[in-house]
This record gives C-alpha cells, sequence and structure tokens, in this order.
C-alpha cells in the first residue's frame, strides 16, 4: 500500500465522524510550526520575509501539544523554519506517537541523519525531505553548495535503519520537466518511498519571476504526471488530474491550519492576514468566503497541495473517484 493501513483507517473513521456531526468545516491536517528558525534562506521560502520581527519566539512543548489537541486532526506536519532546531522536537515526535497522530517532519536534511537516533521507531512517522531538482538546481535554490548531496546520504541513511521517507518537490517557473523526471526516478531506485510534488505559491517579498501562472502549471505538470512514468506519488492522482487542468476544485483553506509561534495563522498557510489566539477563533473569526480564486488577487494563481487536496480527499466524485483512489492507494 501507498499509505499505512492505519492512517488510511483512521482518516476515514475520522472523516464518518465530522459528517455525522454535520460539520461543514473541520481540519485534516494541523500544520505545526514550533519555530521560525531556519539555517537557510531558500529562494521561494516566504517565512523568513513574514515573520523576520519574531523569528527567535518559539513554541513550547506544552503548547505544541495543546495545539494537537485543539485542532484533532489525525495528521500532524511537524514544518517550520527548520523543526529539527527546535530542542524539544524529539520528546514533541515521542508524545505524538503516544497520541496515535500520524506525524510528517519536514526536513531540509542538514541535521537529519545525525537526528535519526534520536527520532521514534513508529510506522505513524515519515520523514518528508525537500529535494527540487538535481545537485545544481537543488543547490542554487536553497542557497548552499553539497545540499543535494547531503539530503541524498541522508536518505540512505533513514532507510538503512527502516524509516519510511517521502521527497516534497517545488516546481517553479525555471523548473525542467526532464530534469524533476530523471530526479524521480532516481528517488525511486534510492528506496524512497513517496514523492509529494506542488507548484510554488508566490510569496509577497520574494521574487516574482520564480512562479507560475495556471496556465503554465497545467502545462508544466501535464508533461510531469501525464507521460507514463509509474512514479510513486503521494500526491493524489485527482489532485494532480486538478493540476493539469483536467478538473476544477474550490480551496478549502480551513482543512491545513497553521499554528506557529505568533499564534493560529489565518487564513491559510500560504496567505497571513492575521493571527487567532485559539484555533476555535481562527475558524469562527475567518471570513473564509473572502478568499479563493476570483476573490483575493492573491489566491489566482496559487494551486497548493495544503489548500487543494483536502478538497479532492472531501469532494470525491462518485464511485469512479472512489475506485481511482483506492486503486492508487493499493499500488
Amino acid at each position: 500500500m501507498r499509505f499505512p493501513l492505519s492512517l488510511s483507517f483512521d482518516l476515514t473513521r475520522y472523516l464518518m465522524k465530522q459528517r455525522l456531526r454535520g460539520e461543514e468545516k473541520f481540519p485534516l491536517v494541523l500544520m505545526l510550526e514550533p519555530t521560525h528558525q531556519c539555517n537557510l534562506a531558500c529562494q521561494g521560502c516566504g517565512r523568513i520575509q513574514e515573520y523576520r520581527e519574531t523569528l527567535g519566539q518559539a513554541l513550547t512543548l506544552e503548547e505544541c501539544l495543546q495545539a494537537v489537541e485543539d485542532c484533532g486532526a489525525p495528521v500532524v506536519t511537524v514544518t517550520g523554519g527548520e523543526p529539527l532546531l527546535y530542542p524539544p522536537v524529539f520528546e514533541l515526535l515521542q508524545e505524538l506517537v503516544h497520541r496515535r497522530k500520524h506525524i510528517y517532519l519536514c526536513t531540509n536534511a542538514i541535521l537529519l541523519e545525525k537526528s535519526l537516533p534520536r527520532l521514534p521507531r513508529s510506522d505513524r512517522l515519515t520523514l518528508s525531505l525537500h529535494v527540487d531538482g538535481l545537485a545544481p538546481t537543488h543547490d542554487r535554490l536553497l542557497g548552499r553548495q553539497g545540499l543535494f548531496s547531503l539530503a541524498i546520504g541522508a536518505i540512505k541513511a533513514a532507510k538503512a535503519q527502516g524509516f519510511r521517507i517521502c521527497t516534497n518537490t517545488t516546481i517553479y517557473k525555471e523548473t525542467e520537466v526532464q530534469e524533476i523526471e530523471i530526479l524521480f526516478s532516481y528517488l525511486g531506485h534510492l528506496g524512497v518511498d513517496g514523492l509529494l510534488v506542488s507548484p510554488a505559491f508566490s510569496f509577497a517579498g520574494v521574487d516574482d519571476g520564480l512562479f507560475l501562472s495556471r496556465e503554465e502549471i497545467n502545462d508544466k505538470f501535464g508533461r510531469l504526471t501525464a507521460n507514463g512514468h509509474n512514479f510513486k506519488f503521494f500526491s493524489t492522482p485527482l489532485y494532480l488530474s486538478f493540476l493539469r487542468g483536467e478538473r476544477d476544485y474550490e480551496c478549502t483553506p480551513w482543512a491545513n491550519p497553521t499554528r506557529n509561534p505568533v499564534g493560529w495563522r489565518a487564513p491559510c498557510y500560504q496567505i497571513v492576514d492575521t493571527h487567532y489566539p485559539t484555533f476555535a477563533d481562527m475558524m469562527r473569526k475567518t471570513r473564509w468566503e473572502d478568499y479563493g480564486v476570483g476573490r483575493d488577487p492573491r489566491c489566482a494563481q496559487c494551486m497548493m497541495h495544503s489548500g487543494f487536496e483536502p478538497t479532492v480527499v472531501r469532494e470525491m466524485r462518485g464511485l469512479t473517484d472512489i475506485w481511482t483512489m483506492l486503486r492508487w492507494n493499493l499500488t
């Protein structure tokens, strides 16, 4: 199976529970950012720009765990910043395993290999490594030579120790499809368990020339994902169909709420207009109807997985979609 059976079971049970309650808006994945400190300054990253005044702040372990309880989502993505710079990260991960959450630890891999002995051994933990191209491209986008080789070494070490690994690749205007095909083939050869792929979001304050229009996204992902390669995508086939322009979905911004040292970010992981002190305030007070394609110009080109993958899960259209998702997960 593409995902552990426990994840499929817990997610299905959670969705059924929310629908039986009549809940219209509910989270699927908590984006937990305990710190925004990072050991890199990647070209396409907006976090350093957005939080330059609060980079020294961090959530306490207790605040992290309270956010997990308040949100209630079955999946927690621990991100940042670089989460391996967060001093209690290993205690946090162990507590999340104990609470039977499914965890994605997002890392640039610089500190990963030496951290492996301290990470919990659990099929509920997936290590998600940022890999944006082959060595020249990856190192240039991340701003330091040697990072691609370091990431590959960390992947090999983690797989040798039995960890579940996925990679997360962001597609920019300059990204060459053939290079990504070579990259994905190589990562498959290394035994990477799955590939996440998404177009970049045009964060304010970041060079706008990096980012794709919707039409360019459709073209680039059409060439990347509809060419017969048997890549093991973690991105769902229905989301990839959306990226190719074959489907239309509305964004579901509340499905991936973000908690960071400033508060609960609103309205979404990409756009920040304000922060709320509590999860309940964020869900209740955010004017969700003001956001989305055609309503907010910042949303015009966005096709990010954090906003649209939840819509795919919530709005499967008949037996054909259900069968497509089932077959994909079983392969």
